[in-house]
């Protein structure tokens, strides 16, 4: 150490991502966020590994359920209108997960429900 720098006066970073302690999340129902991945418009506002570009699509003539889990047997937690848009931000064989829009409702979706983009 230099003589003469106080060294508790020195600045603080400050930015998007300071490490300051725990933080309350945001509510998993309402924005697109998991730990893995983000909608790309959360960029610089969240940090995660991979920040996705949505895949739009529609819901079928048969409307869809979005739950909070990719299971028949999970919580519904909306109630999708055939026609509505559904922006896929991940997939797995049969789910989709993805939200409304940045302020949701976010969830898992039957890809069976949705409309294909391609036909």
């Amino acid at each position: 150490m230099q003589a003469g720098k106080d060294t508790k006066s020195a600045e603080v970073p400050q930015g998007p991502f300071i490490l300051g302690g725990p933080v309350e999340g945001p509510d998993p129902r309402r924005t697109p966020l998991r730990g893995d991945i983000a909608h790309i418009a959360l960029a610089g506002r969240y940090f995660v590994p991979h920040y996705v570009v949505p895949l739009e699509r529609m819901v079928g003539d048969m409307g869809a359920s979005l739950r909070a889990e990719a299971s028949e047997d999970a919580e519904i937690v909306f109630d999708l209108s055939p026609g509505q848009r559904f922006d896929v931000l991940d997939t797995t064989r049969d789910w989709a997960w993805g939200c409304c829009s940045l302020d949701g409702p976010v969830g898992y979706v039957k890809l069976e429900e949705l409309l294909d983009p391609f036909a």
